[in-house]
């Protein structure tokens, strides 16, 4: 006696299939529907769908339209068809029942580092004012871009296509050594410059390749956020030092309790706070980092961007095979959309990681590094950094006179005479953080201090300002508005205590 179905078609199909485009194909509906019906258990395992002549008719569809529908039902594994029909197969793992609307919980199986890598404060967006780490992107010259991409594509031909050398493509190695070498007294060779995805993922790529779980890094505090993200994603133990007017500060004391296996430094233009960091203090970070088995990731943040004088030059290059891995990036010289940066590997260190890295870049945005080597190599890059120079400096100033005039509150500005921002301390009982989420309301997005320190002191209180990406017109309006919700956060913070 032949089974007869378990499931009428009415009883399958509550509601008839919509028609009509936005509703999307007969056969999708109907396969949704199904597929929804045996997870949640309507169809149960071992029971047999409708003919498929049946269901067409009670549906008013084509019956090819029913026979496609099962057939890739069948191939997903949902049903198997027999002799004597399409029966549904018993599911090795039943579906989860749906969680109740509010009904909140945590997601199982995350990693337990996850819990360390926060954002600090709220994202804000990227056209807002005084948003520190934004270059002026209005000023970049996209025609002359745009031709340097057209004519990477034409030489480049379908070959560029496909995947490229995973360390880079060797034309724009080569012109970042030569740059380097001329503008910044880096030592290197073509060959050790491996192109990133930015600055974060060389400094990513410096922990995966060079700690292994617990070692510990040093690095800057107040500091990058960034960096202790890496280390933390490479379950390194992070010691968070001191920064002073000359930069980072190391103790022989510091080498005893907490020997390093990385030290992040960023020597030209120390981020947020501004300082430069000492020919003694490079030299003998150099010396101890050698002694003691350790390696220095030199971030050269904002150097291209000094106003006054010739720019200071990399810790890199001061001696010969010095432990130091260079990371550098042309979010701020370009663009940041761009994701390209560069990572220098020291001449020593190169034989031991080259095959891995290999194995764990891929190569990519090959037409975009082309481009690049061409803006290098055509002296666009250049006179487009020296446009840029002039137009920061001026910034700088305006920024700096504004909050001399009209930011009435006790303040210190620090930042020096490079890069894209300054920051500005203030007396702890004016909040940084509460001067900040305020400041967001009114689309002005300074960072607060006391975010970039791991052990923050009040001293770290205040505002870092970006002037990249913003007029210097509008500067003394945008210190009014602040210099007000300082004043504002100081009451506050009265009457709460």
């Amino acid at each position: 006696m032949v089974p007869r179905p378990s499931l009428s078609p009415a009883a399958l199909l509550d509601t008839p299939l919509a028609k009509g485009r936005e509703a999307g194909s007969m056969q999708r509906q109907l396969y949704d529907r199904l597929k929804r019906a045996i997870l949640d258990g309507s169809l149960a395992p071992g029971s047999r769908l409708p003919g498929s002549r049946a269901l067409a008719e009670s549906l008013a569809i084509s019956r090819n339209t029913v026979t496609a529908t099962y057939e890739h039902l069948a191939a997903e594994g949902y049903v198997q068809p027999d002799r004597q029909g399409t029966r549904v197969i018993e599911l090795s793992s039943p579906a989860l029942p749906p969680r109740r609307a509010g009904k909140a919980g945590a997601v199982p199986g995350t990693a337990l580092r996850l819990s360390k890598i926060k954002p600090a404060v709220s994202r804000a967006d990227a056209d807002m004012a005084l948003r520190p780490g934004v270059p002026a992107l209005s000023h970049f010259p996209a025609a002359a871009w745009r031709r340097a991409l057209d004519r990477a594509i034409r030489a480049a031909g379908p070959a560029a296509l496909g995947y490229g050398d995973p360390l880079g493509e060797p034309p724009l190695r080569a012109a970042i050594a030569r740059h380097l070498s001329i503008a910044r007294g880096v030592r290197c060779e073509p060959h050790q410059v491996v192109i990133c995805e930015g600055a974060q993922e060389a400094i990513s790529l410096c922990v995966r390749l060079l700690s292994n779980p617990g070692e510990t890094g040093w690095v800057e505090d107040p500091g990058y956020r960034g960096v202790k993200a890496a280390m933390h994603a490479g379950d390194m133990r992070i010691v968070p030092l001191r920064v002073d007017s000359e930069g980072l500060c190391v103790s022989e004391r510091d080498w005893l309790r907490h020997p390093p296996r990385l030290i992040y430094t960023t020597p030209s233009h120390q981020y947020p706070g501004g300082a430069v960091l000492g020919i003694s203090r490079r030299l003998a970070l150099i010396a101890q980092a050698r002694a003691h088995g350790a390696w220095i990731i030199e971030d050269d943040y904002d150097s291209e961007f000094r106003h006054t004088g010739e720019p200071i030059g990399a810790m890199q290059g001061l001696v010969e095979e010095a432990p130091v891995l260079y990371v550098g990036t042309f979010s701020k010289t370009m663009f940041p959309s761009l994701r390209l940066g560069f990572l220098v590997v020291p001449t020593q260190l190169m034989p031991a990681v080259q095959a891995s890295m290999e194995e764990m870049l891929r190569g990519g945005h090959r037409h975009e590094q082309l481009a690049m080597a061409d803006f290098i190599e055509s002296g666009q890059f250049s006179r487009h950094l020296g446009r840029m120079r002039r137009l920061y400096r001026d910034r700088q100033h305006a920024l700096r006179l504004a909050l001399q005039r009209h930011l009435q509150v006790p303040h210190e500005i620090e930042g020096g005479y490079c890069g894209l921002h300054l920051t500005v301390r203030l007396p702890a009982r004016f909040e940084d953080r509460r001067i900040a989420a305020e400041a967001l309301r009114h689309r002005i997005a300074p960072s607060p201090l006391s975010a970039f320190a791991m052990q923050p002191q009040p001293s770290d209180n205040g505002l870092v300002l970006g002037y990249g990406n913003t007029p210097a017109e509008l500067f003394e309006p945008l210190v009014k508005r602040l210099s007000m919700l300082a004043r504002a956060a100081d009451v506050a913070g009265q009457k709460a205590s």
